[in-house]
């Protein structure tokens, strides 16, 4: 299932929310102010290691990195992530 690191103030993690729902494309929100550190290191290396960056995605192991919300960039990497 599809991992969505997001925050609940951040404008883009909300589009996204509402894009996969539209496409019908499950996943799982995480709330990611609410994660144990373990969690946040594997979201801040995704993002190049400074630090978190939300919306991430993290799909069977393979991750798509914090950016704004671009509904043609996001089709295309969830579609290399195997999703679409």
């Amino acid at each position: 299932m599809l991992n969505l690191y997001a925050a609940k103030w951040c404008p883009h993690c909300t589009k996204i929310v509402d894009y996969l729902k539209k496409k019908k494309i499950p996943f799982n929100y995480i709330e990611i102010e609410d994660q144990p550190d373990d969690i946040v290191q594997k979201v801040v290396q995704a993002n190049g290691g400074e630090d978190w960056v939300v919306p991430t995605l993290e799909y069977n192991g393979r991750w798509r990195e914090g950016k704004e919300y671009n509904e043609l960039e996001l089709h295309f990497d969830l579609k290399k992530l195997g999703l679409t």
